[in-house]
């Protein structure tokens, strides 16, 4: 007698589980990139953000006899700076401040970010204590 060679419909519990798990890995790696573009558009902002913050501070500087405000580690939005920038400047996530620290000649300033991503030293200010423990900033031109 020849046995039952009918084949059943469906998957094996094999063959459910090898998608399974190809599609969980697949979803991991769309996740974690997801989350990698995310830092890095809002590094990119916050560092326009400085951009435009250096500026404003620039046009301080021309309107107030060649001096940058007065402050050490202070919070950016509390220097008045409203008038000179073209919009409200703010961190990309709640809780974070922007901060800015002046020379006391008030000749030079540094203003700091902490970026999500690795910093880039060659733009940032000369040491930790002017960047107010942030891990990025950019000093006076």
């Amino acid at each position: 007698m020849i046995p039952n060679t009918k084949h059943k419909p469906g998957f094996t519990l094999i063959e459910v589980l090898v998608a399974a798990t190809i599609i969980a890995l697949l979803t991991s790696i769309g996740v974690v990139s997801y989350q990698a573009a995310n830092r890095q558009a809002r590094d990119a902002k916050r560092k326009a953000d400085l951009e435009q913050i250096r500026a404003a501070l620039e046009m301080y500087k021309t309107d107030n006899a060649g001096n940058y405000p007065l402050g050490d580690c202070v919070n950016v939005n509390s220097l008045g700076l409203s008038s000179y920038l073209p919009s409200d400047v703010t961190p990309p996530k709640s809780g974070e401040t922007y901060f800015y620290k002046a020379s006391a000649d008030r000749k030079n300033y540094c203003v700091s970010a902490n970026l999500e991503t690795t910093p880039v030293p060659a733009s940032s200010c000369i040491t930790d204590a002017d960047r107010c423990g942030n891990n990025f900033g950019l000093k006076s031109p």
